[in-house]
């Protein structure tokens, strides 16, 4: 749907690659999980800001994609990763984590909602149809990559100063702290899973680091240090802050190795030809 071709381009030689354009709510795709080990299911409308004005849309889609990959997992019993998101922790002055009480689960968009509803959902099929999974809590991802998207919050900061836009954030949010996942880290997690063979049915937290919009800010300003903030009114623009626990993911033996500072860096120099007037620094 997002049409990002570029993301096939130029795949490391040696893998065994085959591509198949389909409608997993629409087209029979189960045949192709036969002999699959496990199923990495990245399929879903994923913009969560965007997802209040076609919430409908969002639900039906992403929670039908998610019911039908599962079961032709469980036809071919192939495992199955499932990214979800910590945007299902509500605002806490203390570190959330996997065992939350249910009280800190409150989804910030409609986007977020329905991935708990996946979340249980893969609970139920585990537990009745023997279902081997493992949900991760991604934080936001950023980062440099062929497919890369600007709709979230590190990235499209680095977007919006790189084209001299005004930076916008939500007013109240310098200072709320989030959770971030380079995306270097999130490959690498799942590399880990696969290796350890980690489907365990469990949820777990993955993420680079808890920061805040200001510790974001204040690292772009390094290379763009003209940039302009514009405070702004939104639905969901970082307005809750919470810090995530990622002690569970950590005790499976994986250490994340991203830098918030790197990877602003990269990206702003990715974009480097579009900083027309600006002094970098």
């Amino acid at each position: 749907m997002t049409q990002r071709y570029p993301s096939l381009f130029n795949l490391p030689h040696g893998g065994r690659y085959r591509f198949y354009e389909v409608d997993l709510n629409t087209d029979d795709f189960s045949s192709l999980f036969q002999d699959a080990n496990a199923v990495v299911h990245l399929a879903a409308l994923t913009d969560a800001a965007g997802s209040f004005e076609r919430s409908a849309e969002v639900r039906k889609n992403n929670l039908s994609a998610t019911q039908t990959v599962a079961e032709a997992c469980i036809k071919h019993q192939s495992a199955l990763i499932f990214p979800s998101s910590t945007s299902v922790y509500g605002s806490s002055d203390k570190r959330v984590d996997e065992d939350c009480p249910s009280e800190d689960l409150r989804p910030q968009s409609p986007y977020a909602e329905t991935k708990l509803q996946e979340e249980l959902l893969l609970e139920q099929l585990g537990s009745n149809s023997g279902l081997r999974y493992i949900v991760c809590r991604l934080g936001t991802i950023f980062g440099v990559s062929l497919g890369m998207r600007f709709h979230t919050a590190v990235n499209k900061f680095c977007w919006q100063a790189s084209m001299a836009q005004p930076v916008t954030v939500w007013k109240t949010a310098m200072d709320q702290k989030r959770p971030y996942l380079a995306l270097s880290d999130a490959v690498r997690a799942v590399t880990h899973i696969l290796t350890n063979d980690l489907f365990d049915n469990r949820t777990y937290n993955v993420l680079t680091l808890n920061a805040t919009v200001r510790d974001i800010i204040d690292e772009i300003k390094i290379h763009i240090p003209d940039l302009e903030l514009q405070f702004i009114e939104s639905e969901i623009m970082n307005q809750l802050s919470y810090e995530v626990a990622d002690d569970r993911f950590k005790g499976t033996g994986f250490m994340p190795k991203g830098e918030l500072e790197k990877g602003i860096k990269d990206t702003i120099e990715l974009l480097s030809s579009a900083h027309y007037g600006h002094n970098l620094g």
